[in-house]
């Protein structure tokens, strides 16, 4: 596979464990990748993400905060069946608070107007958090779960190296740090 490849960290660092994404693309930025790969912390820009995903980009991989209902630090490998808006309604314009879902719906609307193609696949690690509340740092088991979740964007690389073609699955895979 010879696609480009934006790894998205994103959350909000003054909200405790919502910080996930930002601390792991951070981690995960020590590591030699290669050429196709770029690494950023959008943080809570998720404005910035839509826009900058009409550069061009084969794989999306958004790394953020998960609340799936499992024990926190627990990390979760998410394919997205698609990147239009949820229930096909237009997405809600605001800077500071835009989720994945909503990046993505904005991304279809701009992509449409502009005629740029959205990512054709689009992955979510997440870990699910101990505390969102108001507070800097992560939480002991989502400080554990970081370098795991490093572990898991390379693997993840390296599968996409060897894939033949996209997957039209929408799978889930579920981690557990030790």
């Amino acid at each position: 596979m010879s696609g480009r490849v934006l790894i998205a960290g994103i959350g909000n660092v003054f909200l405790g464990d919502d910080g996930f994404g930002v601390e792991t693309v951070r981690s995960l930025s020590a590591h030699a990748l290669p050429g196709h790969v770029e690494v950023a912390d959008f943080g809570v820009r998720g404005v910035h993400l839509a826009y900058q995903l009409l550069d061009g980009y084969d794989t999306l991989v958004l790394v953020d905060a998960t609340e799936r209902g499992g024990e926190p630090g627990t990390l979760y490998l998410i394919e997205a069946p698609g990147s239009a808006a949820p229930g096909g309604g237009r997405p809600v314009l605001d800077g500071h608070h835009m989720s994945p879902d909503a990046v993505l719906g904005l991304l279809g609307t701009l992509c449409s107007g502009t005629g740029s193609a959205p990512p054709r696949r689009t992955y979510v690690v997440g870990c699910e958090p101990a505390r969102v509340d108001e507070g800097i740092g992560l939480s002991a088991p989502v400080a554990a779960a970081v370098p795991e979740a490093v572990r898991m964007l390379l693997d993840l690389l390296t599968d996409l190296e060897t894939e033949p073609g996209p997957q039209a699955s929408d799978r889930c895979e579920l981690r557990r740090t030790p």
